[in-house]
């Protein structure tokens, strides 16, 4: 069974956000990044499966600039993904032209049996990637899958609705799942994982190879800006019934919320 996972880095959660000049994106000089945490369990369950399945591999692919993209695919090999496959690019490329440079990417490779990604990325919110992806491929998928297992040639996956509910689905190979919280628990890249990842094979393809047209990308944006910068919290001296009444004071006329 040939199993691919789809991954994307994003800026670590405790970066300190700055935006371009032109308040397109964030400036990205100095930011640490990390494997987007959708995308673990999608990793994770990939590699759970390809345990249950004798004989499969689990390949992960990213895209963007080479240098940063390929810290991540390391991350999934160190955690026991086979190999890795690199789209270098730049980084402003849209959902649409990343789902359909992934999707010619794993087209020239083995037939697939099934594609994991996550169900989101965590810096912008995007969360259409996987839709775009089965569509450019032409196969079935399921998007926030809280569960998963397999029945020969199905797969059977439980998705969490809007409402709260789950509804099961039987979804034959090959598709896309996109992964959400919950599914498993993320492994983490064991040290003899690390030294292994550091020999496991990497495969690079230019983006411009993959015969897409740069104005292919359907969105773009403008006007970024920060939230606004939280007030300076206060501290209320004096005995309790003086603070009391000092909260009640600031509630009123400086909140303006009783």
């Amino acid at each position: 069974m040939k199993i691919f996972v789809c991954i994307k880095q994003v800026p670590n959660t405790e970066a300190k956000i700055v935006l371009n000049d032109n308040k397109s994106a964030i400036n990205t000089d100095n930011i640490k990044w990390i494997v987007n945490p959708y995308d673990e369990y999608a990793i994770e369950e990939a590699l759970l499966l390809k345990a249950k399945v004798t004989g499969s591999t689990v390949t992960v692919v990213s895209m963007g600039p080479k240098k940063r993209v390929t810290d991540a695919v390391r991350t999934a090999l160190a955690m026991g993904a086979d190999d890795g496959i690199i789209i270098d690019s730049p980084e402003d490329q849209d959902m649409f032209t990343t789902a359909l440079a992934l999707a010619k990417t794993i087209q020239s490779e083995d037939d697939s049996s099934v594609i994991f990604a996550g169900k989101l990325a965590i810096d912008d919110n995007g969360a259409g990637l996987p839709q775009a992806l089965a569509e450019y491929l032409n196969i079935p998928h399921v998007t926030v899958i809280s569960e998963f297992s397999q029945d020969g040639d199905k797969f059977i996956v439980q998705r969490e609705t809007e409402s709260g509910s789950t509804k099961t689905y039987e979804v034959n190979g090959p598709c896309v799942l996109s992964t959400n919280k919950g599914l498993n628990t993320p492994r983490y890249a064991s040290l003899p994982g690390i030294m292994k990842a550091k020999k496991k094979p990497i495969k690079e393809v230019e983006f411009s190879s993959l015969g897409i047209e740069a104005s292919s990308s359907k969105l773009t944006y403008s006007n970024f800006s920060l939230p606004p910068e939280k007030p300076a919290t206060k501290l209320i001296d004096g005995e309790p019934e003086s603070q009391v009444q000092q909260l009640v004071d600031l509630l009123k006329n400086e909140a303006k919320v009783l």
